[in-house]
């Protein structure tokens, strides 16, 4: 038996490789189980059931057929071993504690039947053991991190799909619609429907167009959000449909091949590096979601606004360029990620608004919410985290918007209301005269709302907040 998780792929899946090497008939089992790690959001449900729909497909063009059960882990899977007489149960290994807890758990549990058990390493470049400092703590800054995987040499090559799966013997499984995974009244996934197809075939179709079209050019695009910069891989690698293996061999070799795309292959990896320095620091920090990593911003002075928390949820700030990102978060379940940081500034340090408000937001809007990535970068930007921004860094949504988006086709896409607004002034339409509004059609306060807070007193209040804590 193979215990799918978050490795919804059949490509470079160590676990699958060795049952299917066996020559023995294999059961593929996907358990959704809500007590080991944390539960997913809203988007990332939606996501869940179409890649496990795809991974479907995929195992039965194989001869095969994915089981799905919900429960407990360490219950469910030594029940369908009995069901099955299943003489082995494999998985690849999640380098997080609640996750290992549940491995230990079953391991036990399968002994006592006397299954075997086995897992693999699939999920990360390097162990978490591999990259220690010399008290055996890991790494807080990601610099120093990041050297110490690129000494550590290429991660193994990916593993090949099994051609094909010998069918073991029928089994009784869940069916998908029975878990309710997908909105239905409201139905609010059309958005998400439109602007993404899950699944591991689109995840290599996404990656091999990425590394042909948009690589080059990536180190300065990718802050770009009115250019198709990056690579949308985010929700692909968060449910696993690639790995980062697979990931960083293609880029490998795409620079190989053409040198002219080296330096943006470097900085595209250091990205995937950065998502593996925040799953080092889950390992280390299980509660990276609820607790400072720095404990001096326990006493913060943050405000309970629900009024503004529910504007800057709605995109409603006033500011366009933090609209617009919250906008496209709600209709395609990702924010750019330039306007991400711009996004989160806005409301812990022009709101005062806690982290954790924000980060629970986007971990139930967001299809790639990962449980590493998400907290790590939203206590990165609060300046609590590791390798923090410092709290005084507090962007200025109008220049930042000015420099990434300067002809504002990213706020006209999101915020039509503000679509024949003048570029000059489409950062800051409380700038423009009553006639230039009035030829725009934009009425503030009525169809588009003034700014909730102004920025230099914004950034005075929080400098203020800040040094309170410093005093302390």
């Amino acid at each position: 038996m193979v215990w799918f998780r978050d490795d919804l792929r059949l490509s470079d899946h160590p676990a699958l490789h060795a049952a299917a090497k066996s020559g023995a008939p294999v059961i593929c089992l996907y358990v959704l189980d809500d007590a080991a790690g944390r539960a997913p959001g809203g988007a990332a449900r939606w996501w869940l059931a179409q890649s496990l729909r795809a991974l479907g497909a995929d195992i039965a063009a194989r001869g095969g057929s994915l089981i799905l059960r919900k429960g407990r882990a360490a219950s469910v899977i030594p029940e369908v071993a009995r069901e099955s007489g299943a003489a082995a149960v494999y998985w690849n290994t999640i380098a997080q504690a609640s996750h290992q807890a549940v491995e230990k758990q079953l391991e036990a549990v399968l002994a006592k039947l006397g299954a075997d058990s086995q897992s693999f390493p699939g999920d990360l470049l390097v162990p978490p053991s591999a990259i220690r400092n010399k008290e055996g703590r890991g790494l807080r800054v990601f610099t120093p991190f990041w050297r110490r995987v690129l000494s550590s040499g290429d991660p193994p090559k990916p593993l090949p799909a099994p051609k094909e799966l010998r069918p073991a013997a029928r089994i009784v499984s869940d069916t998908l619609e029975s878990w309710q995974l997908e909105p239905s009244q409201p139905d609010w996934a059309g958005g998400l429907r439109e602007s993404w197809t899950p699944g591991e075939a689109s995840a290599r179709t996404r990656l091999r167009d990425f590394l042909k079209h948009a690589a080059h050019g990536y180190a300065g695009d990718r802050d770009r959000p009115d250019r198709d910069g990056t690579s949308g891989l985010s929700p692909h690698l968060r449910f696993g449909e690639i790995s980062p293996r697979q990931v960083w061999h293609a880029a490998r070799f795409a620079a190989e091949e053409n040198p002219a795309i080296a330096s943006d292959t470097e900085k595209f990896l250091s990205e995937l590096g950065w998502r593996e320095f925040c799953r080092h620091l889950l390992h280390d920090h299980p509660n990276l979601a609820t607790e400072n990593l720095q404990t001096n911003f326990d006493d913060f002075p943050w405000k309970a606004d629900k009024t503004a928390l529910a504007a800057w949820q709605r995109g409603r700030t006033g500011y366009p360029m933090v609209d617009a990102g919250l906008r496209e978060l709600w209709r395609t379940g990702v924010m750019h990620n330039r306007v991400r940081m711009v996004v989160a500034s806005f409301l812990v340090k022009h709101l005062l608004i806690d982290w954790r408000d924000g980060e629970a937001w986007f971990w139930d809007t967001l299809v790639d919410a990962d449980v590493g990535s998400n907290p790590a970068n939203w206590q990165w930007v609060a300046g609590c985290g590791a390798d923090a921004a410092p709290y005084f860094r507090v962007f200025n949504p109008v220049l930042q918007g000015e420099k990434f988006d300067p002809e504002g086709t990213y706020v006209r896409r999101w915020v039509p209301e503000l679509k024949d607004v003048p570029a000059k002034l489409i950062h800051q339409p409380w700038q423009a005269t009553p006639i230039e509004l009035a030829s725009a059609g934009v009425t503030l306060g009525k169809t588009y709302p003034h700014p909730l807070v102004d920025h230099a007193r914004g950034r005075e209040r929080a400098l203020a907040a800040y040094a309170k804590i410093r005093k302390g």
